[in-house]
């Protein structure tokens, strides 16, 4: 059976040593570094990391998290390469796929595409589960910011509506991974196509990272 999380990890692992403490990601304010730092916490540290879905906690995630960023960066790449410790909940059987395969993809992209980069062709059977991840982030993600009616649509035909009782139509075709990279707010960085009404187009556009419109 698949890891895709064990194969993410991996891959990320990478990126991140090659790239080195100071180099750009896509999260905004945080060098490799920070990303680094935030993946350890992540990890090791559960009291620390209910901070970074409550707000009211996120001030000891940041302290914490900056505690991290200190550290030396090899020591940091060491640490989340080699997993979760044996003590995390992600240590517990199963956790690592379901709650990483989608984290680790995202944030490999992240350090991947803050530089010029080329689309990447995914194996099936990754592409595939980032697919069944796509509703659930939209609906969390997506769904609070798009002003209008959005299709994810999948090249292969399959679709899902997001806001479907929001007014107008925008349709965004691409890959199961670039998909989630939109859902995920990196939509500016991802190979998408959207189409739809100049009017509805414009609308998303203030809402919502879009990749640049053609001669931009």
């Amino acid at each position: 059976m698949s890891n895709h999380a064990r194969t993410e990890r991996e891959r990320l692992a990478e990126l991140l040593a090659a790239a080195g403490p100071d180099a750009p990601t896509l999260c905004a304010g945080w060098r490799t570094r920070e990303l680094a730092a935030h993946l350890v916490l992540r990890e090791a540290r559960p009291d620390a990391a209910a901070g970074i879905q409550l707000r009211p906690l996120g001030g000891w995630t940041r302290r914490v998290q900056d505690g991290y960023a200190r550290r030396p960066y090899e020591e940091l790449v060491r640490r989340f390469r080699a997993g979760p410790p044996r003590l995390s909940p992600f240590a517990l059987p199963g956790a690592d796929e379901a709650a990483n395969t989608v984290e680790y993809f995202v944030h490999a992209e992240d350090v991947r595409r803050a530089v010029p980069w080329e689309p990447r062709e995914l194996d099936g059977a990754l592409a595939e589960a980032l697919w069944r991840r796509v509703p659930l982030t939209a609906r969390f993600e997506l769904a609070k910011r798009t002003p209008v009616r959005l299709v994810l649509a999948h090249r292969d035909g399959r679709n899902l509506t997001v806001g479907q009782k929001l007014r107008g139509t925008v349709r965004v075709t691409g890959d199961p991974g670039e998909l989630l990279l939109f859902a995920f707010g990196r939509g500016a960085q991802s190979a998408v196509t959207v189409t739809g009404w100049p009017k509805e187009l414009a609308a998303l556009r203030a809402a919502v990272a879009l990749p640049a419109e053609p001669g931009a």
